[in-house]
């Protein structure tokens, strides 16, 4: 796949008629920091379509991206740690919850980006289970690759794959570009 046009739309907090025009939605989601949005200015080949920040749970609501005029990537708030009040923890919980359990909207893929270098959380791999259980398609992005050391990246990665299961993992590194070309395959629907 190629991205030709890549523009933000707008953040939503619920339900939208932006949601509803019948453009296929591809959401990334992971925990705060783990680079989803850098993940998706990768994709685009833009520095700061999607924003982003060292600040651990900046993105505070569903951000849409719309890509060649025909389809959503759907930035989702990231879940765990986060400098923010429980209350609004909860309330980012409940909103990537609805969106992706309970909502009419249907993700064409679902993209789980786990830090490489420390490889999957119990908070990841809980998100990994509600969305097996939920029969999503989901592909796994191993990012932030760069910070692996040489000797350890094998292992490190045949761990991933092993605690991830039979999900491809895709090795990646938004920073450097490595992997976009993979993943951007994947996407295709």
């Amino acid at each position: 796949m190629k991205i030709s046009s890549a523009k933000f739309i707008k953040g939503v907090v619920g339900t939208n008629e932006i949601l509803d025009d019948g453009k296929p939605q591809i959401a990334f989601i992971g925990r705060s920091n783990v680079g989803k949005s850098s993940v998706i200015n990768s994709l685009v080949e833009r520095k700061a379509l999607a924003r982003t920040s060292s600040f651990p749970g900046r993105t505070q609501e569903i951000n849409l991206f719309l890509i060649n005029n025909s389809f959503y990537l759907v930035d989702l708030p990231g879940y765990g740690f986060t400098r923010t009040s429980k209350a609004l923890r909860d309330r980012l919980e409940q909103l990537i919850n609805w969106y992706l359990f309970t909502s009419p909207y249907i993700q064409e893929k679902i993209v789980l980006i786990i830090d490489a270098h420390i490889g999957p959380q119990e908070n990841d791999l809980e998100i990994l289970r509600c969305l097996e259980k939920y029969k999503k398609n989901i592909i796994v992005v191993a990012n932030k690759i760069d910070k692996i050391k040489k000797s350890e990246y094998e292992s490190q990665l045949e761990n991933i794959q092993e605690v991830i299961g039979g999900h491809l993992v895709i090795p990646y590194s938004a920073k450097k570009k490595i992997g976009v070309t993979a993943l951007l395959d994947e996407m295709i629907f």
